[in-house]
């Protein structure tokens, strides 16, 4: 059970790189280092498309990771 949980752990890991590599910058150079966090903070940027998959993708495996690693750890 405490390897098909860790391999399912590395599957997970691996999808949400790639979800975070394929995501597009929300900001370039120091300008946008300063202003850009604010404004996904608060909303101002929406996403569409293949970027609101990412985002939603990259948050589901995230969560799943987070449960994952507990209950591995919990095996264990």
């Amino acid at each position: 059970m405490a390897n098909v949980i860790n391999i399912i752990l590395v599957i997970n890991a691996i999808i949400m790189i790639v979800f975070i590599v394929l995501q597009s910058g929300k900001s370039a150079g120091l300008s946008g280092a300063i202003s850009g966090g604010a404004e996904q903070l608060f909303g101002k940027q929406k996403a569409r498309g293949l970027d609101l998959v990412l985002h939603r993708g990259t948050v589901i495996t995230a969560t799943l990771f987070f449960v994952l690693a507990f209950v591995s750890a919990y095996i264990l």
